[in-house]
């Protein structure tokens, strides 16, 4: 394993700077004792001079125990024209009670010129006094220079010069930041190379992600000496975000031989990528590489052919030291390797030469083109599969009838569904109201059901889409519809498809209500064979 690699995690600062990203108080500490439990080396808070939300995270956060990262507060150089023991910022940082502090400076004439307004000589007095106060207070300082790659483009000499105005001042570390998000990676291995060979104590690396580089190039800064690495979880930030650490912590460690976070910790990352889009409140990207649902799916009957006798043949890594898992996706590419490993993954064994396996990849492939979707709706699948291996399956109930209704008075509109569900010898007929047609269909059709099977109360609807597919119809287009649903323990995915959405909508609710009863039988066998 080579030279270790820094983790300074900067979600909570630079992350909530994100577009829909609005973390309070509580989501702050608790997505930072996550971090913590991780293992990055650094965590860093807020900004304590800029907003009363920081201020309170740093007093609640100076209370708890911190068993791996070392918090820090972030904030800038004294003001131009104050003394840095008058600068009213300098001391909320100090007052934040960190044992780290970073704070920002201008590396850009161009900025030190038109923003500061200030003369490059006074900018380079801002960095020196700030760091030396800051360290003659007992903090360890890490200074980040802003817009670092566009200033040393602009005036190699002057941005070196505020490096070593930092570093001689007694900053603990420098940081090479890519403010604007700009740079190519020729150019960060280049002028981090520089810095490395000039300053005399570490150097870090700061990327963002708008031109699609920020895990890239904090990597390139690292070939070239670069011991120290920011960025935030799932590459949340301003603009199209940070260095993502779901990525780029991974490539250092498996693709670059560099210690990072402990060894354990990995095989959890990702349920911390998952973790902080719940906090967040914010859908997880299933593109995500390495943490994404898709990063080890296979859809390609030939991959997933060659998949089955070598996994490594279409996959870099072993997802599960990642915490992932590989996914076998069915539709209209896939071929029986695909049927065969999906069949087993939903609990049906198979054999290859079975005419069924035949008949299951034909229907698959014609559903497939009328409009069905099984990517996204395993458990709608599994009943195609059941229906195909049991040849005429023993239906656990049939939905005989069904009225939906809509009428408005002058106070409101109502939504009325009446379901007539056969179980058995016995029919249950039921009405509901709800909010809308499917809304009030799904509350009749559950109503009607929880009466034989009383185990449905758990059930509920997650999230519900709907997909127009062939638009030039107009009104009178097909329309998919994809249900998730969850009993509080599993989540599992349904479609339908019809010119109609209540009748699509209908046969994904039929669909989740199916399987789950029986996943449920199923689950009592198995405990029943191994009593």
């Amino acid at each position: 394993m080579k030279a270790a690699v820094e983790i300074y995690d900067t979600t909570l600062r630079d992350g909530s700077q994100g577009e829909g990203i609005n973390f309070s108080v509580q989501d702050k500490l608790r997505i930072a004792e996550r971090l913590d439990a991780f293992g990055v080396h650094y965590i860093e808070g807020g900004w304590p001079g800029s907003n009363p939300k920081d201020i309170e995270f740093f007093a609640q956060a100076r209370h708890r125990r911190w068993r791996n990262a070392r918090l820090a507060a972030f904030g800038s150089t004294r003001r131009k024209g104050v003394r840095v023991d008058q600068d009213e910022q300098v001391r909320m940082l100090l007052e934040a009670e960190t044992p780290v502090v970073t704070i920002y400076g201008k590396t850009s004439l161009l900025h030190v010129k038109e923003v500061l307004r200030c003369k490059p000589e006074e900018n380079l007095a801002m960095i020196r006094e700030t760091v030396r106060y800051l360290k003659d207070h007992g903090r360890m300082v890490i200074y980040d220079a802003e817009h670092c790659f566009d200033g040393y483009k602009l005036d190699a000499d002057y941005a070196v010069a505020t490096w070593r105005a930092a570093a001689e001042a007694g900053a603990d570390l420098v940081v090479l930041c890519d403010t604007n998000g700009g740079s190519l990676m020729r150019e960060v291995a280049d002028i981090t190379a520089v810095a490395v060979r000039t300053l005399p104590c570490p150097v870090g690396i700061h990327t963002h992600d708008d031109i699609g580089l920020g895990v890239a190039n904090a990597l390139a800064a690292v070939e070239a000496g670069a011991v120290h690495v920011q960025g935030t979880i799932n590459g949340y930030g301003e603009r199209t975000g940070n260095c993502n650490l779901t990525s780029v912590i991974p490539c250092l460690t498996f693709k670059m031989g560099r210690r990072t976070v402990p060894a354990r910790s990995l095989r959890k990352l990702k349920e911390l990528s998952q973790f902080v889009d719940e906090i967040a409140n914010l859908r997880p990207n299933p593109r995500q590489p390495w943490v994404g649902s898709a990063a080890f799916a296979h859809k390609g009957g030939t991959h997933v052919n060659a998949v089955q006798k070598l996994t490594a043949s279409y996959e870099h890594i072993d997802p599960a030291l990642v915490g992932n898992t590989r996914t076998v996706l069915v539709s209209d590419l896939a071929g029986r390797s695909n049927i065969l490993l999906k069949a087993r993954e939903l609990g049906f064994r198979l054999d290859p030469d079975m005419p069924e396996v035949r008949e299951i990849l034909r229907l698959v492939k014609q559903r497939e083109h009328e409009g069905y979707e099984y990517e996204a709706a395993a458990a709608s699948l599994a009943l195609l599969i059941r229906g195909v291996l049991e040849h005429n399956p023993n239906l656990l109930f049939t939905i005989e009838t069904y009225h939906v209704s809509m009428r408005r008075d002058a106070q409101e509109s109502i939504c009325e569904a009446t379901v007539k569900v056969r179980v058995g010898d016995q029919v249950h007929h039921t009405v509901a109201e709800g909010d809308g047609p499917v809304n009030a269909l799904d509350g009749a059709l559950r109503a009607a059901l929880v009466r034989s099977f009383p185990e449905l109360r758990k059930v509920r609807l997650t999230d519900y889409k709907v997909r127009i597919l062939d638009s030039t119809s107009g009104t009178a287009a097909k329309t998919r519809v994809l249900i998730e649903s969850t009993d509080g323990r599993e989540e599992w995915g349904t479609v339908g498809v019809s010119e109609n959405i209540v009748e699509a909508s209908l046969q994904a609710l039929a669909d989740s209500l199916e399987y789950a009863l029986l996943r449920n039988h199923r689950h009592r066998r198995r405990k029943r064979s191994t009593s």
